[in-house]
């Protein structure tokens, strides 16, 4: 009898336990990481913000980062502890979670962190504690002394950067010619021939250089005074569907605006450096954003044209010869209005390694 008895008992708590794993299985909770200049969220098996917050500090699974996922928060970051009073909730971290000197790294491990736990609403703000003892002048531009709320950070506290006045160099003959052979070429545009040297035309260069792999120095040197006489108009890496669509060349960092399987105009671009990169695959643009915010780096990003989460075209006024974004495709104010005019919501965007 006693061993029924201990055997029926033992049925009962296998059932409660099952029954109780049954009630929790299929809950998630929202954790962000980085994705392109924005917050991406994802989704892990949790019931509680303590899971949530241990899954952030986790990072990304391999399956997110080919997805373009990131995080900025240092690893091996302890949660020492967690708690929650009138709408605060109180994170004390190691001091692994301020560690560097990096601007950008900082803000953005901080936007993660507040945006993770204000998502389940258990929330509004956030008090950070590094081993017990509130933090302050750590984060450029955010004071962490008090508690903060996600729409804090989303909040822009800086004017949308201009580009600097145009300096021009007199008319050149020489210049004019190699400006018209641009035109006929894809990389500027009818009435751009005015013979004087300046950032629109060095960009075109830089576009040309790139496409038929020349030095990228923006210059109108000799080798690429050669190749402008004998050089052909660029050709889409693969053929598609009629209408409007975008190639992003990775290998060459050029970006070809293509309308009819011809290319309407070649553009130089900034793709994602080796630690963010702009993940391949066949997207499309999901919106146009004359102004466009990033929160984790607290920055403008302006005419953006997202087409893969938080990975956008938009422009930016330092725009490398190298791959040197979080993820998005950068674009000089010389070039970034007019792709901007040319795209459409719903404009196919496919980003190619090797053309």
């Amino acid at each position: 009898m006693r061993r029924r008895a201990f055997l029926v008992a033992l049925a009962i708590a296998v059932s409660l336990v099952a029954t109780a794993s049954a009630g929790t299985q299929g809950q998630r909770v929202a954790v962000f990481f980085l994705h392109g200049e924005q917050l991406g969220r994802t989704t892990r098996p949790g019931t509680h913000p303590v899971d949530a917050v241990r899954q952030l500090l986790a990072g990304p699974t391999e399956t997110e980062a080919r997805d373009g996922f990131r995080t900025y928060i240092p690893s091996r970051t302890p949660l020492r502890r967690l708690s929650f009073s009138r709408g605060v909730a109180t994170v004390d971290l190691g001091r692994r979670f301020i560690a560097g000197r990096d601007r950008e790294s900082l803000l953005a491990r901080l936007s993660q962190l507040v945006r993770t736990l204000t998502a389940p609403q258990a929330a509004s703000r956030v008090q950070l504690l590094v081993n017990g003892q509130r933090v302050s002048g750590v984060f450029p531009g955010v004071d962490t002394s008090r508690p903060i709320s996600f729409a804090y950070l989303s909040r822009p506290n800086i004017p949308v950067p201009q580009p600097p006045p145009e300096r021009l160099k007199p008319p050149d003959p020489h210049v004019k010619a190699a400006q018209l052979r641009l035109i006929a070429l894809g990389y500027l545009l009818k009435g751009d021939a005015d013979g004087r040297f300046g950032p629109m035309t060095s960009n075109a260069l830089l576009a040309f250089q790139k496409w038929e792999r020349l030095p990228r120095t923006g210059l109108l040197d000799a080798a690429t005074d050669s190749r402008l006489m004998t050089a052909m108009r660029p050709r889409p890496v693969t053929l598609g569907r009629s209408g409007r669509r975008a190639e992003v060349l990775l290998d060459r960092q050029v970006t070809l605006l293509i309308e009819d399987n011809a290319v309407v105009r070649a553009i130089a671009v900034s793709t994602g450096k080796p630690s963010t990169p702009t993940p391949p695959g066949d997207y499309r643009v999901y919106a146009k954003i004359p102004k466009w915010w990033s929160t984790p780096f607290r920055e403008w990003l302006p005419l953006a044209l997202p087409f893969n989460g938080g990975i956008a075209f938009h422009q930016f006024l330092v725009v490398p010869a190298y791959a040197a974004s979080h993820g998005c495709v950068r674009q000089s104010p010389t070039v970034a209005q007019w792709t901007y005019d040319f795209a459409s919501v719903g404009m196919p965007v496919k980003v190619v390694t090797r053309s």
